[in-house]
């Protein structure tokens, strides 16, 4: 591999395709059917948008602000923004206009590319209150006063394709490759700047730690918004580094669908997605009657025991290797049979449903990192797992812990700062150390566990500290609670606000003769929330005296990006659930 002989991003990427030239690259659904674009023809897509970019005006560090789906032309936009000597500044497509307005402005943006007329109704009259008064559309979208559209294939049409690759070869490491707007889940995004060598130091150490893991073309199935920088980095900008091929999932609902389309090797995640998918599977294990809910069971069990370092016995060996056919090849095949790693980041996977994936045969490998290091830090990788733990710092990545706990990183991969923002820079990059926030402790054999967020810490009127995503993850275990948010700041005692499982709520309408299985229908009745409190109960059997939850009251709709109670990668955004809930939650004291 050249990682270091590579001066940016976009000139690895052209390198890679002129490699790989006709073979599949970038694949998406048309009609009903996956079908791939090469590499050849994505970087022909890219010479071509570039110089349209720069006959529109655009010059090096100029932004232009991205709005787009996952989809092949998220990626040429981006690769031809960064060959032109500009920076992408990726939007969630879940923005309202105000935060379209708050990047376009804070970013400075000059131009912006947007996808479809839907996205293109919250992003235009946003565009029109800042500088990006042109806008590429990849579809037609309703033009606005004030707002020029040029279309997608209208601006491949401009400017000299021939001298992109020069253009972008005149690109240093150190130069901006992207603004990366946090997500957060409280108050304003803010821009982290990440450099093409932020970028490129990540996804060499992500190759040097998955090296053992690597073999013949890997296939990637990305799923997460490309905006986040977990699938910017991950799911895109390592992949294009080996020559991968890329498969773009249609969405959440159809996740479980595409998997055995595109038959992964590959696929990053987010513990919200391996909770609900646990959810499912156990859902559709309890339907079944005899002996395949028992095999599942037993498989589970054995698996689990394996994992513990726990020996078997010979009669055990003998059903572990039967069921190993009868059930694991099963769930093997349902994520699509090539699967060598599903990879956790984003937010902390709780062990057991780590411990429930790996005892089905699939390797789940949990890492640590945050946009402000490009993202990843740590990983932990197939010949030393702990699902305790997030591994070890990765090849290149250097990890200390403060005084305090809180986990400080170094090397090639962090941010050069906040964007317009020299207050929050100093207090997150320290001395060359990123200060991340994060609480953690290193284990015996030097992996890293987090605790919780420094600022998320719930400190009890005793004074005790406690990890509010710890106490939440053991909830979420109960087959009947879907999510959860606990509470408990100065107060005496922890409560949670509880969403019931969505597959719990029909059965729970059809054991009591109810005609919607509507939370919103079910909210208050009595029976539910018993029901609910003894599901809390179970679960605070697993948690010490100062982390059992005492009061317990049921949200009126679970916590979704779409009311703004989740962010885009599926956390908790727990200012927002709190200001909903805010007078019925103190209630609870």
């Amino acid at each position: 591999m050249t990682y270091d002989d590579w001066p940016n991003l976009a000139t690895m990427f052209f390198d890679v395709a002129h490699q790989h030239g006709d073979r599949p690259f970038l694949w998406s659904k048309h009609d009903g059917t996956y079908r791939p674009q090469n590499w050849a023809s994505v970087a022909d897509e890219v010479r071509r948008l570039s110089a349209g970019l720069t006959d529109l005006g655009i010059e090096k560090g100029d932004r232009v602000v991205l709005v787009a789906e996952n989809r092949p032309n998220w990626v040429v936009a981006d690769l031809a923004i960064m060959a032109a000597g500009a920076i992408t500044v990726p939007a969630y497509t879940t923005n309202t206009q105000a935060l379209h307005e708050h990047v376009l402005n804070d970013s400075g943006a000059k131009l912006a590319i947007v996808s479809t007329s839907a996205l293109a109704k919250r992003l235009l009259p946003a565009c029109a209150k800042s500088d990006a008064r042109t806008v590429i559309t990849m579809e037609e979208a309703e033009s606005i006063d004030g707002v020029t559209l040029v279309g997608w294939k209208e601006a491949m049409t401009r400017g000299a394709p021939e001298a992109v690759e020069e253009r972008a070869g005149q690109i240093t490491r150190r130069d901006s490759a992207c603004f990366i707007y946090t997500s957060g889940t409280g108050g304003l995004p803010k821009g982290v700047i990440l450099s093409h060598h932020a970028v490129m130091s990540n996804i060499k150490s992500i190759y040097l730690g998955f090296r053992p893991l690597l073999s013949g073309v890997e296939t990637f199935l990305s799923f997460l918004p490309l905006s986040h920088s977990y699938e910017h980095t991950c799911g895109l900008y390592f992949p294009i580094s080996i020559g991968a091929e890329i498969y773009y999932a249609e969405g959440a609902d159809t996740l479980i669908t595409n998997m055995p389309e595109a038959r992964p090797t590959i696929m990053p995640c987010v513990p919200r997605l391996y909770e609900v998918m646990r959810q499912r599977i156990l859902a559709g294990v309890n339907r079944e009657k005899g002996m395949k809910k028992e095999f599942f069971e037993k498989a589970v069990y054995l698996g689990t025991k394996k994992l513990n370092g726990e020996k078997l016995g010979l009669i055990e060996h003998l059903q572990d290797r039967v069921l190993d056919k009868l059930v694991r090849d099963k769930v093997r095949t349902r994520f699509g049979g090539r699967l060598k790693a599903l990879v956790s980041g984003g937010a902390p996977l709780n062990p057991e449903i780590g411990t429930f994936f790996s005892a089905l045969g699939l390797t789940l490998l949990q890492g640590y990192g945050q946009t402000e290091s490009a993202p990843v830090v740590s990983c932990n990788l197939p010949d030393r797992i702990k699902m305790h733990a997030v591994g070890k710092p990765l090849p290149e990545v250097e990890v200390k812990l403060a005084e305090d706990g809180e986990i400080l990183v170094r090397g090639g991969l962090l941010m050069d700062g906040y964007w317009n923002n020299p207050e929050a820079t100093a207090e997150a990059l320290k001395d060359g150390w990123l200060h991340t926030g994060d609480i953690g402790v290193f284990d015996e054999d030097g992996h890293l566990m987090i605790t919780d967020r420094k600022k998320d810490l719930i400190v009890n009127s005793g004074g005790d500290n406690i990890a509010p995503q710890r106490v939440e993850g053991i909830l979420n275990l109960e087959p009947e609670i879907g999510q959860s948010l606990v509470i408990g700041d100065q107060k005496p005692y922890l409560a949670a606000l509880i969403v019931p499982d969505e597959s719990y709520l029909v059965e729970f309408a059809k054991r009591h003769n109810l005609s919607s299985p509507r939370l919103s229908h079910l909210a208050d009745e009595p029976a539910l929330l018993s029901e609910i409190k003894a599901a809390v109960d179970r679960a605070n059997q697993h948690l010490s005296a100062i982390e059992k939850v005492k009061r317990v009251m049921i949200a009126s709709e679970a916590f979704t990006v779409d009311n703004g109670q989740m962010t885009p990668t599926m956390k908790v955004r727990r200012n927002a659930v709190k200001g909903v809930y805010g007078e019925a939650l103190n209630a609870l004291y």
